[in-house]
């Protein structure tokens, strides 16, 4: 027998008590849910709006390069979905639709069924994503019991635009990706 072995089969011959799991306290909260993700949401540096604000903002922006794949925008679009998610180079703004949102920290998720090219919420420069009311959870505890073991190729939580901070605590906006998001909660 190799040494190796030797230690596995010592470690496993370790008696040890069975020990239970400590219970999860209910993180729930007790507060409005869209007010709580708004405040999230706008200390993110994100801004939310209703449909309304939304349509009103978007006949100002001054973009004419938009993708939308939300079914009540894609009148909006002005281009087409192209093979190669690197021709999306010069895109100014997408509109996705979320799947849920995460009331205490402003997270929206969004998996492969909401992308159109997994690039397109970090290749745009700006981003709007449309969230219904009825779908935000209290926390990530929820969050994650409705992901679940639901099989998805790709899947990320967006809490608001690209940003980092260096050592000199100078904060830049859109440094990775959107330079701005916009949740429009329907």
């Amino acid at each position: 027998m190799s040494s190796r072995e030797d230690i596995l089969n010592s470690i496993r011959g370790i008696q040890r008590e069975p020990k239970p799991l400590p219970d999860v306290p209910d993180f729930r909260m007790n507060s409005d849910l869209v007010k709580q993700f708004t405040v999230s949401l706008t200390g993110n540096k994100a801004e939310v709006m209703d449909a309304s604000a939304f349509e009103s903002w978007i006949k100002t922006c001054g973009m004419n390069r938009i993708f939308s794949s939300v079914s009540g925008y894609k009148r909006l679009s002005t281009v087409t979905l192209p093979e190669d998610p690197h021709d999306l180079e010069n895109l100014q703004l997408a509109i996705l639709e979320g799947q849920f949102g995460v009331a205490e920290n402003g997270a929206i998720w969004l998996e492969d069924a909401q992308l159109p090219h997994r690039a397109m919420p970090f290749i745009t420069e700006h981003l709007v994503l449309v969230l219904s009311k009825e779908r935000l959870v209290e926390n990530m505890h929820q969050a994650y019991e409705k992901i679940g073991a639901a099989h998805s190729g790709f899947g990320l939580f967006i809490a608001g635009p690209s940003k980092t901070a260096d050592i000199e605590q100078s904060l830049v906006i859109g440094a990775h990706g959107a330079k701005s998001l916009r949740v429009v909660l329907v």
